[in-house]
């Protein structure tokens, strides 16, 4: 069992074609084909360990709307534990993120959402919640978003809670010191420039400092710092490796770091060494950005991507 806590969200998707440009201002005019919804954020990394046949409990907060109940009924419908989401009537609505996508690409993203913290009783109903379902997981993560679950008040008071778990943190730059004595961090170049204060050059040993800093001032087990068309860097506390990236093509990174996060983690779950768990989620990664859209990799696709 894995837990996953964090920023609940809506991806949307409108897709369409672009023939022409507007009369009315020098924008494309998108012909809509259809349109659908995904779970977007923490709900994603979710996603993602149900396509690896992990079973997880979701905590978060969504508001007392349509898209709210829609996020309960998706996670009902791949079997993901949802008590520990908390619905709010009067807090917040529920996030949406929606994208318009012509001809494989995005035209414009737009956002509704609410990024204040949580109010004090909702945090304490999760830390409930999270502390009662403890004794059944393997690992927790952490997917910080930014939208106000995962507040530096929030994760100071949790986190003595998860000692003896696998803790993964896919960061927000803001939050690091939250995060000191996790097991390990994902975050991607410039997350990882930010919280080390280093210049964000993606050269190996620009990586090996973030890395090793990071390690340091967290008093992390792992870091793992994706990189893009670099791949990926993993300190797992005694040496350093540079794993070159596994896409073939390149589509839509969107979510890709919640695959890695899931990949890497349900990897270490199952006893796997943090670097085959990298090169796992290396592989994951190329899968995912080969694909439109929020997407996941099963282990069949992650076995068959070299």
């Amino acid at each position: 069992m894995i837990l996953v806590i964090g920023d609940i969200i809506v991806d949307e998707f409108i897709w369409g074609n672009v023939t022409r440009i507007s009369p009315e201002a020098p924008v494309p005019v998108v012909d809509v084909d259809q349109i659908d919804r995904r779970l977007g954020g923490s709900t994603n990394v979710v996603r993602n360990l149900h396509a690896l046949g992990v079973s997880m409990d979701m905590f978060g907060v969504v508001g007392d709307d349509e898209p709210g109940r829609w996020i309960l009924d998706n996670l009902k419908d791949i079997k993901a534990g949802a008590d520990g989401i908390v619905i709010k009537k009067n807090e917040r609505p529920t996030a949406i993120k929606t994208r318009v996508v012509a001809h494989s690409q995005q035209v414009v993203r737009f956002d509704r959402e609410w990024k204040n913290a949580v109010l004090p009783d909702t945090h304490v109903m999760l830390r409930q919640a999270i502390i009662k379902a403890l004794p059944q997981a393997e690992a927790v993560i952490l997917s910080d978003y930014g939208k106000g679950v995962l507040t530096p008040d929030f994760l100071s008071d949790l986190m003595p809670e998860l000692k003896g778990k696998i803790v993964a943190v896919d960061p927000k730059p803001q939050h690091a010191d939250a995060y000191t004595g996790a097991s390990l961090i994902t975050p991607n170049l410039y997350e990882a420039a930010a919280m080390s204060g280093l210049e964000a050059i993606n050269t190996d040993p620009q990586a090996e400092a973030m890395a090793r800093a990071l390690h340091e001032r967290l008093n992390l087990e792992m870091v793992l710092i994706t990189r893009a068309e670099q791949g990926m860097t993993l300190f797992d506390g005694d040496r350093i490796h540079h794993i070159p990236t596994a896409a073939r093509d390149v589509f839509d990174v969107t979510g890709a770091g919640d695959t890695v996060i899931a990949v890497f983690t349900a990897c270490l779950a199952r006893g796997d060494s943090p670097l085959v768990a990298a090169k796992y989620a290396n592989r994951a990664a190329g899968v995912v950005v080969g694909k439109v859209g929020t997407a996941t990799a099963s282990w069949e696709e992650i076995e068959s991507h070299s």
